[in-house]
Formats: C-alpha cells, structure tokens, sequence
C-alpha cells in the first residue's frame, strides 16, 4: 500500500491504522516523491490526495495512468465538490473519499479494490476445507481457527489473491513489507513453512515451484 499525503500527522496516522490491519505501507510526502515509488514498487492500491507540493495529485494520477500502470487509486481528498470527484474518477481514479472520513470506510473501500484488482468480488472464498474471511484477516480449516501471524496471513492472502499464478519471494517480500527494512534472505520461505504446519493436511495446497516461487491452485 502507498499512502501519498502531505499532511505528516495524516501520513503518520493512517501507516499506523493501516499497518493494525495488516497492509504493509509506504508514505510520500509529495507528488514527485509518489511518482518515484510508483516507478520502483508495485502496489496493490495507492491513497492519493490531490493537494500535494511539487506534482499535484490530480497530475500523478495522469502520469500514472499515461504509463499503462493499472494499479488501483483511491483518491483521499478534502476537494467535496462533484466537479472534482468528476475530473478524478474520469482520469482514472478508482474511487472517491471525502475529508474527514471514517477509517473503517475507508479499509471497507480499499478491500473493495483489492478484491477486485484480484478478481474476487467476495470477502470469503473456499479452498476445500478451508474458508478464508478476507474482511475479518482470518483463515478456518474444518470450522476451526487456523492462527496465522499477521504476517503469514499476509503472505497466504497475497498467495491467494493470485491464485493460479505463480509468484515470486520478491514480489512477497514488496507486498508484505516496507521498502525500507532490513529483511533476511530466508523469511518467507520460514513464514511459507510456518503456514504449511498450521494448514496440516491442506497443507499441499501453497505449492513451490523451485527456482519460481509459490502458487496457491
């Protein structure tokens, strides 16, 4: 996630809210810093306000999309008028928030897009035994809690998300943690194992496909 905000108290706020939730998030403080995370990372969603020093938002989300990136942006903006939620979503926004806002609609909207980045119109989804809840961030196997860490949920999540195709130890490390921390060479392959033990006998579902990566069918 990528929250691209000049307010430092805002920015500071919604990392912490979104980090309890479980998202992994990067902050901006301005337009060109923005566009040069979008250059560097891949995001399953961007917060993008649209007063920003140096690129306004409205020009970020132009450039972005310009560039072909399909990634999916929810404009977080205290502009209420419907001329400007007009020009936003017309230019390609995926979504709309006025300021001030309640943070749970605001997670509620952003699992809205991600799901439907993925293609998964629903918040619970069924892999044999297992049910997944991706509102509630919980995983059952036979009726019972499985109790993932937030970061194997996580990763089992992303896996998820994906299924079908498969996805590499990078492309996990970038959607589960910030970009700017020290991660060992062999945390998801412990984080994998982890959610393996957990899963026991559906365990065979999160395949590895050596020198590729992991893939849930």
């Amino acid at each position: 996630m990528l929250v691209i905000e000049d307010s430092e108290r805002l920015r500071r706020s919604l990392s912490q809210g979104l980090q309890q939730v479980g998202y992994a998030v990067d902050l901006a403080a301005d337009g060109s810093e923005g566009l040069d995370y979008l250059e560097s990372y891949e995001y399953d969603a961007v917060i993008l306000d649209l007063m920003l020093p140096k690129v306004p938002g409205i020009e970020v989300l132009r450039r972005l999309r310009a560039k072909g990136s399909d990634v999916h942006v929810l404009i977080l903006s205290a502009r209420d008028q419907v001329e400007d939620r007009v020009e936003g979503l017309q230019l390609g926004a995926d979504d709309y928030l006025i300021k001030p806002f309640s943070f749970d609609e605001l997670c509620a909207r952003l699992q809205a897009l991600i799901r439907r980045r993925y293609q998964s119109k629903s918040p619970h989804i069924n892999l044999g035994s297992v049910l997944v809840d991706i509102s509630g961030k919980s995983v059952h196997h036979d009726g019972k809690h499985v109790p993932l860490t937030p970061s194997e949920y996580s990763v089992f999540e992303f896996l998820l998300l994906r299924r079908g195709r498969v996805t590499s130890q990078r492309q996990i490390t970038e959607h589960i943690y910030h970009s700017d921390e020290d991660i060992s060479s062999n945390v998801i392959e412990v984080l994998i194992s982890g959610i393996r033990r957990k899963l026991g006998d559906e365990a065979r579902l999160l395949e590895t496909r050596r020198g590729f990566g992991y893939v849930i069918q």
